[in-house]
């Protein structure tokens, strides 16, 4: 398998449909939520929608570099979200987020190994490989911090 097909596997795996490393994954564990523990606030904590948004905020920008070459994105905006208030708004965000990451993992699948390597936009932010990489390890920090919160909020 090139290293490309293994990246978008493994993109595929901490959102869609893996269970290796957090015998778990977005998809199986937010499509097991409603929208009102989503957006349950526990303390200081971020909520459950608000840490899927902010993952998907990553994928769609990264999304985009792929399909447009440009990277639209930015950290400081990366938590700024209208709040989803219905059911309805929390499975379209989720339908979003599943398409938005099958499509970036069949881009990612695709793209020739030697733009691993390449610069990602700007020489500031490394190859494609280092963003790639970095967002997948990203997704796992933020999935932890989900199951933790979807814990603390069932069972508090």
């Amino acid at each position: 398998m090139k290293k490309t097909e293994q990246l978008a596997h493994r993109l595929r795996e901490v959102i869609l449909n893996g269970t290796w490393i957090a015998d778990t994954n977005y998809k199986d564990l937010l499509n097991n939520v409603d929208w009102k523990i989503a957006t349950t606030k526990f303390q200081s904590l971020n909520t459950i929608s608000a840490l899927a948004q902010h993952i998907h905020y990553y994928i769609n920008g990264i999304k985009n570099v792929f399909l447009n070459g440009k990277l639209e994105i930015r950290d400081k905006d990366s938590f700024d979200f209208p709040l989803i208030t219905s059911q309805n708004g929390w499975e379209t965000f989720l339908n979003r987020f599943w398409s938005d990451t099958e499509k970036l993992a069949d881009l990612i699948g695709k793209m020739e190994e030697k733009k691993l390597n390449q610069t990602f936009v700007d020489e500031r932010y490394g190859t494609y490989l280092r963003n790639i990489e970095g967002m997948i390890e990203h997704n796992y920090y933020h999935l932890a911090q989900i199951i933790l919160i979807k814990k603390i909020i069932l069972y508090n």
